[in-house]
């Protein structure tokens, strides 16, 4: 055997491995994108996120939360106590009393106020999708997005190249996603574990001293629900482009769309803060708040 066949062996054996990688992540991986980026209230519906979380006052979650109302009470009555000794200024007891009432009520009722918050997110998200596929004829989706690419970029097994352009460019996007899976993996788990704190952050509301608690809170839970609206955004705006397989500045917007997805996390940090959801390549670079 010559050189030049050894060398188009492993070509064709490179070419080979790729191709069926990127098959593989296309076909297993990113049915499952849509699910993980557009979340809503079913998130809660399972028996054991209910059982740890709690339906009423007597079990899970509600059941410490509600002790901890106890608790507050009791350390709002000492400091108020203390204070016609100190003359100490605390806030007043009718102020304390009427938000200690609203934010019991809604912490015992937090389950369905976080399943109406996610639903809300989740209709604001398929709202912009459905205008989308109105205008344009098309299914606003992942899924269709990776078809729409696999279309205009040739990766047929016969014709799949790794050291071509389109070889380059279909490799980038693919592993771009994939990055986009993790990511939105990290953000699924985030937004189970700020739903599972809302009693404690509702109750935090009603002191003056624990209330910075609720607003980190809320503006962390806002923030990564906000992405899913971000993301539908520039979904639309990538399926409303004129695409085809022969330009170049098709594929290279791809690149761009592909990389506006991932960062729409940091997009929604540079103007409401929170939580960082960018999976980096080493712990040390992960930023879990915005300072």
């Amino acid at each position: 055997m010559d050189q030049s066949n050894i060398t188009q062996v492993i070509i064709d054996t490179i070419n080979s491995i790729f191709d069926n990688l990127l098959q593989s992540i296309d076909f297993n991986i990113y049915a499952i994108l849509d699910s993980l980026t557009f979340v809503n209230g079913s998130i809660m519906q399972s028996d054991n996120f209910k059982s740890i979380f709690g339906t009423s006052i007597s079990n899970g979650i509600l059941l410490i939360s509600n002790s901890l109302l106890l608790a507050m009470i009791l350390y709002f009555s000492i400091k108020y106590l203390i204070s016609h000794y100190t003359y100490s200024q605390i806030e007043r007891p009718y102020s304390f009393l009427i938000k200690l009432v609203i934010c019991g009520i809604c912490m015992n009722c937090s389950y369905y106020l976080m399943n109406f918050i996610l639903d809300l997110f989740s209709y604001f998200s398929s709202a912009i999708c459905e205008l989308g596929s109105m205008l344009f004829g098309k299914t606003i989706s992942f899924s269709e997005l990776i078809a729409i690419i696999n279309s205009n970029i040739s990766v047929e097994s016969d014709t799949f190249n790794i050291f071509s352009l389109d070889g380059l460019i279909k490799s980038i996007l693919s592993f771009s996603l994939l990055n986009l899976v993790f990511s939105y993996s990290f953000r699924y788990i985030m937004i189970q574990v700020f739903v599972f704190l809302a009693p404690f952050a509702i109750i935090s509301a009603s002191l003056n001293s624990t209330s910075w608690f609720f607003v980190a809170w809320f503006k962390n839970l806002f923030s990564l629900l906000f992405i899913q609206v971000i993301v539908a955004i520039i979904l639309v705006i990538l399926f409303a482009m004129d695409y085809s397989s022969s330009d170049l500045i098709t594929k290279i917007i791809y690149i761009g769309g592909i990389y506006a997805l991932i960062k729409a996390n940091s997009f929604v940090r540079e103007f409401i803060g929170g939580i960082s959801t960018t999976i980096s390549q080493s712990v040390d670079y992960f930023s879990f708040f915005k300072k």
